[in-house]
Formats: C-alpha cells, structure tokens, sequence
C-alpha cells in the first residue's frame, strides 16, 4: 500500500513539474519561436522528466517484501529392509505332487 501511495506522489509530482515548465509565457508563439534564452526551460523539463521517470521506474521495479531462503529438505533416507533372494525349493502342487519350483525367500 505505501508503495502504491508513494507511486501517486511521484505521479502528481512529475505532472506538476510538465504543467509549471510548459507555461504560456515560455511557449509563446509570435510568428517564430523566442530564442532569447528559453532553452534553459527546455533542458530543465527535459532533465525534470528523465528524473520523475527514474523516480516512478525504480518505485515501481522494486521488490515488495523479502521472504528469505526458502526451505530446506534433505535427500530421501532409505531403511534397509528385508533380505529377500529366489532360490529353489520342493513344492507340493496339487493333483501332481512334490516338484521343484524357484521361490522367493526373505529374511
């Protein structure tokens, strides 16, 4: 909110300086333009301008609120499980008997 409020501020301030620079007594014409000094007027809007801008541009660029790192998570933890291996044990199957079959055993 302060940044939007400020923003206004400079807004209306940089209207203002356009508004008093271009003034009807400097910008007079009388069938050609005053070169009696008024290029003083000029160069300070131009310099008022350029600076309102950077005012307004770095209020407006600027990062609103700083969080801080961001978390921290660790690789994942792996628990050793159980052993578990194929090996080859008598089975009874039915209506046939005992065969050979490759099994899975864990410890």
């Amino acid at each position: 909110m302060m940044k939007l409020r400020a923003l206004g501020i400079a807004a209306v301030a940089a209207g203002g300086l356009a508004f008093a620079a271009a003034s009807p007594a400097a910008a007079a014409w009388h069938g050609h333009w005053d070169h009696d000094g008024g290029g003083g007027a000029v160069a300070a809007g131009v310099i008022g301008g350029l600076a309102a801008g950077a005012i307004i541009g770095s209020a407006a660029a600027a990062p609103y609120y700083y969080y801080g790192p961001g978390p921290y998570y660790a690789g994942p933890v792996y628990a050793p499980g159980p052993y578990c291996h194929w090996a080859r044990e008598r089975v009874w199957v039915n209506g046939i008997g005992w065969r050979i079959a490759r099994v899975q055993v864990c410890d």
